[in-house]
Protein backbone atom coordinates (compact mmCIF):
# COMPACT_ATOMS: atom_id res chain seq x y z
CA UNK A 1 0.00 0.00 0.00
CA UNK A 2 2.65 2.14 0.77
CA UNK A 3 4.27 2.04 -2.99
CA UNK A 4 1.05 3.52 -4.16
CA UNK A 5 0.69 6.54 -1.44
CA UNK A 6 4.42 7.15 -2.80
CA UNK A 7 3.68 7.17 -6.77
CA UNK A 8 0.21 9.31 -6.06
CA UNK A 9 2.62 12.03 -3.66
CA UNK A 10 4.91 11.59 -6.80
CA UNK A 11 2.52 12.59 -9.24
CA UNK A 12 0.69 15.15 -6.74
CA UNK A 13 4.33 16.86 -6.32
CA UNK A 14 4.86 16.43 -10.38
CA UNK A 15 1.60 18.14 -10.96
CA UNK A 16 1.91 20.97 -8.53
CA UNK A 17 5.35 21.95 -10.56
CA UNK A 18 3.73 21.91 -13.63
CA UNK A 19 1.32 24.15 -12.49
CA UNK A 20 3.39 26.70 -11.02
CA UNK A 21 6.72 26.38 -12.79
CA UNK A 22 5.14 26.64 -16.04
CA UNK A 23 2.73 29.47 -16.27
CA UNK A 24 3.19 30.78 -20.08
CA UNK A 25 1.49 27.24 -21.21
CA UNK A 26 -2.01 26.39 -21.33
CA UNK A 27 -1.64 23.02 -22.25
CA UNK A 28 0.87 22.17 -19.69
CA UNK A 29 -1.62 23.51 -16.65
CA UNK A 30 -4.49 21.54 -18.14
CA UNK A 31 -2.21 18.72 -17.94
CA UNK A 32 -0.55 19.14 -14.47
CA UNK A 33 -4.15 20.07 -13.09
CA UNK A 34 -5.29 16.52 -14.48
CA UNK A 35 -2.37 14.86 -13.23
CA UNK A 36 -3.24 16.26 -9.51
CA UNK A 37 -6.77 14.84 -10.26
CA UNK A 38 -5.29 11.24 -10.78
CA UNK A 39 -3.33 11.59 -7.58
CA UNK A 40 -6.57 11.97 -5.48
CA UNK A 41 -8.15 9.09 -7.50
CA UNK A 42 -5.41 7.07 -6.96
CA UNK A 43 -5.96 7.91 -2.89
CA UNK A 44 -9.72 7.13 -3.47
CA UNK A 45 -9.19 4.06 -4.76
CA UNK A 46 -6.20 2.43 -2.11
CA UNK A 47 -7.76 3.67 1.03
CA UNK A 48 -11.34 2.03 -0.43
CA UNK A 49 -10.00 -1.26 -0.75
CA UNK A 50 -7.76 -0.92 1.96
CA UNK A 51 -10.83 -0.14 4.35
CA UNK A 52 -13.18 -2.46 2.00
CA UNK A 53 -15.25 0.46 1.30
CA UNK A 54 -16.74 1.02 -2.23
CA UNK A 55 -16.98 4.86 -1.43
CA UNK A 56 -13.94 5.52 -2.00
CA UNK A 57 -14.29 4.17 -5.74
CA UNK A 58 -17.52 6.15 -6.32
CA UNK A 59 -15.86 9.18 -5.68
CA UNK A 60 -12.63 8.23 -8.16
CA UNK A 61 -15.60 8.05 -10.74
CA UNK A 62 -16.82 11.44 -10.04
CA UNK A 63 -14.23 13.14 -10.02
CA UNK A 64 -12.49 11.11 -13.28
CA UNK A 65 -16.19 12.33 -15.06
CA UNK A 66 -15.84 15.90 -14.62
CA UNK A 67 -12.24 16.22 -15.03
CA UNK A 68 -12.96 14.58 -18.40
CA UNK A 69 -15.79 17.34 -18.72
CA UNK A 70 -13.28 20.39 -17.62
CA UNK A 71 -10.64 19.11 -19.76
CA UNK A 72 -12.93 18.96 -22.68
CA UNK A 73 -14.34 22.31 -22.18
CA UNK A 74 -11.12 23.72 -21.29
CA UNK A 75 -9.62 22.60 -24.89
CA UNK A 76 -12.82 23.71 -26.88
CA UNK A 77 -12.30 26.88 -25.20
CA UNK A 78 -8.88 27.22 -25.89
CA UNK A 79 -9.53 26.30 -29.67
CA UNK A 80 -11.99 29.03 -30.36
CA UNK A 81 -9.54 31.34 -28.31
CA UNK A 82 -6.44 30.24 -30.48
CA UNK A 83 -8.66 30.23 -33.50
CA UNK A 84 -10.38 34.26 -32.85
CA UNK A 85 -6.43 35.40 -31.28
CA UNK A 86 -3.73 32.92 -32.84
CA UNK A 87 -2.24 32.05 -29.55
CA UNK A 88 -2.95 30.51 -26.42
CA UNK A 89 -0.58 32.11 -24.23
CA UNK A 90 -1.11 32.93 -20.94
CA UNK A 91 -0.69 36.71 -21.70
CA UNK A 92 -2.85 36.47 -24.24
CA UNK A 93 -6.03 34.94 -22.43
CA UNK A 94 -6.02 38.20 -20.53
CA UNK A 95 -7.67 40.04 -23.03
CA UNK A 96 -10.50 37.96 -22.35
CA UNK A 97 -11.50 40.43 -20.32
CA UNK A 98 -12.29 43.29 -21.95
Amino acid sequence: MSFYILLSLCLFLIGTFGMFLSRKHVIIILISLELILLSTNINFVIFSVFLDDILGQIYALLVLTVAAAESALGLAILIVYYRLRGGISIDLISLLKS
